[in-house]
């Protein structure tokens, strides 16, 4: 696959990074330092890590191949901060990311300060000329990675925190965004059946996942109006959802019956009230805003409890692009500051595009003619595609710039950690 973009100046490519590299550092700017080091669980990464993965993937895709004369920062870093990918060398096993107490935090925040300064000295070579395509197109990639990071730092510090008996907050927040708002009455849009276009049709960045654009033909469907709610969660719970077999995936029963709480994760039932731990710390849930932190078996038997189901990845996006002309700037992402998915708006407010990644009922699987990224970065996506179910849409915690209609995010169905909800369809 030819990487592209559509951002070739260099003052643009610089700035754009300096903006993205800057989010990274504010988002960990409320943490304190023994925060950095914590890893809970195995896929959990410390947010120190991620610091140095970050700043690894620039140092080792793009400096070492483009700079001339470029030293590396610390050749021993390469088996502290690599991930996944094997043509890369070894790496440190991703439950052992915790045990790096060293390099200490001013090394990984010294180690980015370097990166940034040859990275600004490589574009300084081209001024206001044209950065070369396969370039400027790695440097976006570099971007896009830490855009992902960065809602992976919101969702690791959640668990982080929200793991910690005093469940610390985050951030403090005067009210909470939209707690006077009341969720429509669930409706369903119908779609015609038809041929419909899938996959990325823009002329800048995508992954590689998202193509190639596509027709598939879809049955007449419809389609909810907006996200579950937390109250129509709760009725779930309630009824025993999650005490009858009837509703689950076999999987997904054996999954529930190891659960401590029968509830989404963050949650806790005191006095016959439920609460949840949030980024603004332990919050009554609100009933209006949409559940999160669900399983995809959660997600499918609370569907198939209603008598309905989850929708097909085709399905979602051919509805978001009935309901959405581009990404509204307005929606809940990561820029809102508030990290938590908040109450429908009104009527016109489907709620696709932020607060919550939606599972949908698809494997992740390519598309038709799927052109994987070439050499290293063949590593990024399509290795994964087995044993895991597509989300899309994006959350509070993913940035604004970062998502697109295409976008198909991918998790283990029993992984809840990120803001994931659903949305039903029949």
């Amino acid at each position: 696959m030819t990487l592209q973009t559509n951002i070739t100046q260099a003052r643009t490519i610089l700035q754009r990074y300096r903006d993205v590299r800057e989010q990274s550092l504010n988002l960990c700017a409320p943490l304190e330092v023994e925060d950095f080091v914590a890893q809970p669980v195995a896929y959990v990464s410390p947010p120190k890590w991620h610091l140095g993965h970050v700043t690894w993937f620039f140092e080792n895709f793009i400096l070492a191949k483009y700079l001339d004369g470029y030293t590396l920062f610390n050749e021993r870093l390469n088996y502290c901060f690599n991930s996944y990918y094997q043509s890369q060398g070894p790496r440190i096993l991703r439950n052992k990311r915790g045990n790096l107490t060293r390099p200490p935090l001013r090394e990984v925040l010294a180690y980015r300060s370097y990166v940034d300064e040859h990275l600004a000295r490589l574009l300084g070579q081209y001024r206001d000329n044209e950065v070369p395509q396969e370039l400027a197109a790695l440097i976006e990639v570099g971007l896009q990675h830490e855009q992902q990071h960065q809602e992976l730092l919101v969702t690791d510090i959640k668990y982080i925190l929200g793991h910690n008996p005093l469940h610390p907050a985050y951030v403090e927040t005067e009210g909470r965004a939209g707690e006077n708002k009341k969720a429509s009455k669930l409706a369903f849009t119908t779609i015609p059946e038809g041929v419909y276009e899938i996959g990325y049709q823009g002329d800048g960045f995508c992954w590689d996942n998202e193509l190639s654009v596509h027709k598939t033909y879809l049955h007449e469907y419809a389609i909810a109006n907006r996200l579950v709610t937390n109250a129509e969660y709760i009725e779930f719970i309630e009824a025993g959802g999650y005490d009858n077999f009837e509703h689950w995936l076999d999987e997904g029963w054996s999954w529930a019956q190891g659960l401590e709480v029968k509830a989404p994760l963050y949650w806790y039932e005191q006095d016959g009230q439920w609460w949840h731990y949030t980024l603004q710390g332990l919050q009554p849930v609100n009933p209006s805003e949409p559940v999160t932190h669900i399983s995809y078996y959660e997600a499918d038997a609370y569907a198939r409890w209603r008598g309905l189901r989850l929708p097909t990845e085709q399905e979602w996006e051919t509805a978001c692009r009935r309901w959405y002309k581009k990404i509204p700037k307005n929606g809940n992402f990561v820029e809102s500051g508030y990290y938590h998915p908040i109450a429908q708006q009104g009527p016109k407010d489907h709620q696709m595009l932020g607060n919550t990644w939606e599972w949908t009922g698809s494997a992740y699987l390519p598309y038709p003619n799927y052109p994987q990224f070439e050499g290293g970065l063949g590593e990024y996506n399509g290795k994964f595609m087995v044993n895991q179910m597509v989300l899309r849409g994006g959350s509070c915690a993913t940035p604004i710039s970062h998502i697109r209609m295409a976008y198909r995010n991918f998790f283990h169905p029993d992984e809840r950690w990120q803001f994931t909800g659903l949305r039903l369809a029949k």
